[in-house]
């Protein structure tokens, strides 16, 4: 019964931002700017982070992976949303939902857990300095790495298999701008609530679970920081974590409001909105904010400039 019904099916269409249609063109170019600023930013914060010897660093080596997950996950949706945008039919083909949604999810999934890495790493840093080079050894930042990437791939099989294992008996309207877990259970003509409950449980290991340990590496962080005597120490420790935090929150913030609470909650109008925040906005201000705050990166990208612009003299 399934396989016939889905079978009948062969592709979606994606109503997206169908509200605004006058608007279009004008989102086209917005969207397309942001997602230009992605690229620009997280490839410069990737070479930067390889060519300067001084960034040979667990920070850094971590950093080059954030904006690599970045540009990913970002590719994984706007190119087809951009064309979409322009097309008279907006839609993407059945195997191209599916797959738009394992690499999605499987980039979301992997940064979640890649942040938690991050704060694990400052924590080392800052609270056992004397031990962080033993602590935060190449062999361990590659496996911290490679245990994220799994458990990102493996978290976005789990869901997609099921969201794909339900029938849509022919609806086919998306109300969203790419193929992603509520909008496909809200065209789903069977019950959802083993999908809800595959939502919640999987989200809380993969959402809430790094995120508590992220708050509770920051809890030890800051006390550690306070009991520094130099104001100077205080304030250079804490510079190192700023941009870190401010990525957990924005990144936190909009996905877990996304996945990780009842189905039944959901307003797919106002969740596109959130969705836009995390998807395309948050990966654009990473770089930004890494370069804002971290002296390091800003000397490095000073220096490559500067190199870059002797040999072209």
């Amino acid at each position: 019964m399934e396989i016939g019904n889905q079978t009948t099916l062969t592709e979606f269409i994606i109503l997206g931002f169908s509200n605004l249609l006058e608007l279009q063109n004008l989102l086209f170019g917005v969207f397309l700017v942001i997602y230009l600023v992605t690229l620009v930013g997280n490839i410069a914060i990737i070479t930067v982070a390889r060519i300067d010897i001084c960034l040979h660093k667990p920070m850094y080596f971590f950093l080059g992976n954030l904006s690599f997950l970045d540009i990913c996950y970002t590719t994984s949706t706007v190119p087809k949303m951009l064309e979409n945008l322009l097309a008279e039919k907006k839609s993407i083909s059945y195997p191209g939902c599916i797959v738009q949604l394992y690499f999605f999810l499987s980039f979301v999934g992997t940064e979640c857990v890649l942040l938690a890495v991050m704060a694990y790493d400052r924590y080392a840093a800052i609270c056992n300095p004397l031990r962080y080079t033993v602590i935060m050894n190449n062999m361990v930042c590659w496996s911290l790495t490679a245990s994220c990437w799994i458990t990102g791939l493996v978290n976005s099989a789990i869901h997609t298999y099921f969201t794909f294992r339900l029938p849509f008996c022919g609806a086919n309207k998306l109300n969203y701008f790419f193929c992603d877990i509520p909008p496909l259970l809200s065209l789903s003509c069977a019950d959802t609530s083993v999908n809800e409950a595959v939502l919640l449980a999987i989200g809380v290991f993969i959402g809430w679970t790094p995120f508590l340990c992220i708050i509770m590496s920051y809890v030890y962080i800051i006390l550690t920081i306070l009991k520094i005597r130099s104001s100077k120490g205080r304030h250079k420790a804490f510079s190192t974590c700023a941009s870190h935090l401010t990525v957990v929150l924005l990144y936190y913030g909009s996905s877990i409001f996304t996945y990780v609470r009842p189905i039944s909650s959901y307003s797919l109008d106002k969740d596109r909105l959130i969705s836009v925040l995390y998807s395309f906005v948050t990966p654009m201000l990473n770089p930004i904010i890494y370069t804002l705050k971290n002296k390091d990166v800003k000397s490095a990208l000073k220096k490559i400039f500067v190199k870059k612009m002797v040999s072209n003299a």
